[in-house]
């Protein structure tokens, strides 16, 4: 991706023209030398985490020769026992639908006495175990960016 400066204006092209200024055909086969002398430089998006971290707007960084975007820590307003809370709360969700996969053999049980398969006991007592596991670490952490970065497991 390239962009240009124009009149304060960034302008980003995913395709560059084929027609520029007085190049009325090839444009877009300048090399990034020729394309430089145009004002077109590349795009350049650091990685970033969305989690945790907020982008800024697209600027010319003149060192580098590059648009970019700056990358800043997020705040929150949600206290960190609320944001505990939270993650705690999506888990158990993730859970709560998987389980409801295999609620049916409980079900059947609890009215006719059919016995749940060892398996099935086995897979739903690994869920609860799994949830158990990772609230204990969510409440163990101390800051609310460690608390939003924590990777819940995948349930499903």
């Amino acid at each position: 991706m390239k962009a240009i400066n124009i009149n304060g204006q960034i302008k980003t092209y995913d395709r560059l023209p084929k027609s520029w200024g007085n190049v009325l055909g090839g444009f877009n086969l300048l090399t990034d030398e020729q394309l430089k002398t145009y004002g077109f430089y590349d795009v350049v998006i650091p990685d970033w985490d969305s989690r945790i971290e907020e982008i800024g707007n697209l600027y010319f960084d003149a060192e580098n020769e590059i648009f970019t975007k700056d990358v800043s820590n997020k705040t929150w307003t949600q206290s960190l026992a609320e944001l505990k809370e939270q993650q705690i709360k999506n888990l158990k969700y993730s859970a709560n639908i998987k389980l409801q996969q295999t609620d049916w053999y409980i079900i059947r049980n609890q009215e006719s006495g059919e016995a749940i398969p060892e398996s099935i006991t086995t897979q739903r007592q690994e869920i609860r175990d799994l949830v158990t596991d990772n609230e204990n670490q969510i409440n163990a952490l101390t800051t609310k960016k460690a608390v939003m970065s924590f990777h819940l497991p995948s349930i499903i």
